[in-house]
């Protein structure tokens, strides 16, 4: 849906269950013209599904959000002042997929987030 468009993966790395995606943000993305003209601000809910986008792309499979646990934005990410972001995901594959997550850059963390997903079946 974003990939390629609004931003691209520059890094991917798993490691005991835990996964490290480093993601450049593309601020000339249409999407900031209109949230909002002079003052752009990635919209949390983007921000929820580029972790999704990064985890069905880790597991080749899509995902259906199921809950929502917690859920913090704690600071606006501007494109043009922040484009590059770390985003990690602490996973736990049981059922269904539980993962603790966040982004950030530097030491600005901007979103954490505990949420479960379903895989969706291939067919």
């Amino acid at each position: 849906m974003f990939a390629d468009s609004l931003y691209t993966r520059s890094s991917l790395k798993v490691a005991d269950s835990v996964l490290i995606a480093e993601i450049e943000l593309n601020p000339a993305h249409p999407l900031y013209a209109g949230h909002f003209p002079d003052a752009p601000v990635l919209p949390g809910v983007v921000q929820l599904q580029i972790l999704k986008e990064i985890l069905e792309g880790h597991f080749g499979r899509k995902l259906l959000l199921k809950e929502m646990r917690t859920c913090k934005f704690l600071r606006i990410i501007n494109p043009f002042e922040t484009s590059g972001l770390v985003i990690e995901a602490k996973m736990k594959e049981t059922d269904s997929l539980e993962v603790v997550a966040s982004v950030s850059h530097a030491d600005m963390v901007y979103l954490k987030a505990q949420v479960s997903y379903t895989f969706c079946s291939n067919a």
